[in-house]
């Protein structure tokens, strides 16, 4: 299931990335730490859905067929969803979630505060939401990362890790395929490309703080944008896309 409207192409994307990471988040629901935080994790997952219903629904207006927000969450196979792969990966421990929330929140607060002025008016006010939610996110989550990195040596040595397991998978939210250079050129869409640096100086300032060490960039991953996935996508889809499989057409 595609679009020709590069602007309903581009929302799209932005939905995978936000319905992704909703449902992993959304994994954690009765399984998190403590009550506080079962409801905070909640919480975040369903500003995630949120912001996916709101770009998906504008790309099913862009597409000018009979297209749901629905048929785009739940119609398409592996290869269609342009999602960025850091947000598939398992939800792992706390500290990898809490790890990997870090390095997305501060490049959604920068994107999210971009994406507001951009000449697409929907896209806009879709931002001017979103990123009083990402800030909240962001505090949050910066804020257990100092508590992990500085809490025991257990927490630590997990959150080392973790940190060491996604690095190489962030490259990929500074790249610009031929659509989103277009569409930057255009002012409609963000140039991740430039968010690179602010993003990098703020990530290794929080690690030094939590006494966590910089990771080796030796390695990196790309391709979601092009719908080159991890074997995960398709275990994760496998049971968000359930009931409108087995049950095509329903409504609740």
């Amino acid at each position: 299931m595609s679009t020709d409207n590069p602007v309903s192409q581009y929302a799209v994307r932005l939905a995978d990335d936000a319905l992704i990471l909703g449902h992993r988040l959304s994994e954690w629901c009765s399984r998190g730490p403590f009550l506080e935080e079962d409801l905070a994790l909640s919480n975040v997952a369903l500003d995630y859905i949120g912001r996916a219903r709101m770009f998906y629904g504008y790309a099913a207006e862009l597409s000018g067929d009979d297209r749901s927000e629905d048929d785009f969450a739940f119609l398409r196979d592996c290869r269609d969803f342009g999602n960025l792969l850091i947000h598939e990966l398992p939800r792992g421990d706390f500290a990898f979630t809490m790890a990997r929330q870090y390095l997305v929140d501060v490049h959604s607060v920068a994107f999210m505060t971009d994406l507001q002025s951009s000449t697409d008016a929907t896209l806009a006010a879709i931002a001017g939401k979103a990123v009083k939610e990402s800030n909240y996110h962001l505090r949050r989550s910066r804020d257990w990362m100092l508590r992990l990195g500085g809490g025991t040596e257990e927490s630590h040595r997990r959150l080392q890790h973790a940190v060491d397991e996604l690095w190489g998978f962030t490259p990929e939210m500074f790249e610009m395929d031929e659509l989103e250079k277009s569409l930057a050129g255009q002012g409609v869409a963000v140039d991740v490309s430039r968010l690179q640096p602010a993003w990098d100086t703020e990530v290794r300032a929080t690690l030094a703080a939590a006494n966590m060490s910089i990771p080796e960039e030796d390695w990196q991953v790309s391709g979601g944008r092009q719908g080159k996935h991890t074997e995960w996508l398709g275990h994760l889809l496998s049971d968000l896309q359930f009931m409108q499989r087995a049950y095509p057409g329903l409504e609740w």
